[in-house]
């Protein structure tokens, strides 16, 4: 049943079937902008996101129910398309009861501090630009690139038959494919704030737009495979390929290292001084194969409790 209207040019709200209930408003906000996804904007309890051709806005109702709604003109897809990319027919505490924290006082205590967080599974492309855009970048500063692009070079997602009934949304734009990423030059990347990652993402956009089909093969391969394929592209090493993996190819059994799991393995496991290769590998050994799991409830405890 719908609920009340959501606002001027939006559908009612409607509960989104998940499991994993109930849900806190602090692991939903880890989940949506904790680094996993870079399109996601909260005002008042209200999230904002938009991913492939969906805008959905998620809230929590007082038992932990989240509830979503979308543009008019995009309603009849956004339901399944939000299930989808919030993984929701997925339990995320019965997947986390598997990771070994029975024997790792740790791991224990990252998973008390954010139950239910979950991996997003986003669309694969999208992924791949996203991390690309990361490199020495905070969150924020990769939302602003990333709207940027948007906005200049993607397409508007919502229609407006009626001015009256309906109300365009402002900075809701598609981001534009990797073959239409091709045609930009270089220097209007760099306008967009991209700096050294504008040549990266021009010289990825090259190779696939001449090679049709080869990132949505690739996103289908074994982890080893996958990864080896992402790492040459340009400006792809090891974290960025896990990043991809792990959050636009559900492979769980990435392990993205970045400097706050660095910190994280030094400071919690005593392995001070290794290199991010070994790291990545002692996680998958540790961990198992949902180590990536692991992973973002180790991020997420060190950035707030670190």
């Amino acid at each position: 049943m719908s609920g009340p209207a959501a606002g001027a040019g939006w559908s009612g709200w409607q509960p989104l079937a998940h499991r994993g209930l109930p849900l806190s408003a602090d692991v939903l906000a880890e989940t949506l902008d904790g680094g996993q996804a870079f399109r996601w904007r909260c005002d008042d309890g209200i999230w904002t996101g938009i991913f492939d051709h969906s805008v959905v806005r998620l809230r929590l109702d007082p038992a932990g129910l989240l509830h979503w709604s979308a543009p008019v003109a995009l309603a009849a897809a956004a339901g399944p398309a939000c299930a989808h990319y919030l993984d929701a027919a997925r339990d995320p505490r019965e997947l986390a009861d598997s990771l070994p924290w029975r024997s790792d006082a740790h791991l224990a205590a990252c998973l008390a501090a954010f139950p239910g967080l979950r991996i997003l599974r986003q669309p694969f492309g999208e992924t791949l630009f996203g991390f690309l855009c990361s490199a020495t970048k905070q969150i924020v500063q990769i939302k602003q690139m990333i709207a940027l692009v948007a906005e200049r070079h993607g397409t508007p997602l919502e229609s407006n038959p009626s001015p009256i009934a309906y109300r365009p949304l402002p900075s809701a734009f598609r981001l534009p494919s990797w073959p239409e990423l091709a045609l930009i030059p270089e220097a209007e990347l760099r306008a967009c704030q991209f700096g050294f990652r504008a040549r990266f993402i021009h010289q990825t956009a090259q190779f696939l737009a001449a090679h049709p089909g080869w990132l949505e093969t690739t996103g289908t391969l074994p982890y080893a495979e996958a990864k080896e394929r992402l790492c040459s592209l340009p400006g792809v090493g090891e974290k960025i390929a896990d990043c991809v993996l792990l959050f636009g190819a559900n492979r769980l059994e990435a392990f993205p290292v970045d400097t706050w799991i660095l910190k994280a393995m030094a400071a919690r496991y005593g392995l001070h001084g290794w290199k991010p290769a070994q790291i990545a590998q002692f996680g998958r050994a540790h961990f198992g194969p949902l180590a990536g799991l692991a992973q973002q409830y180790l991020f997420a405890y060190e950035r707030r409790f670190g």
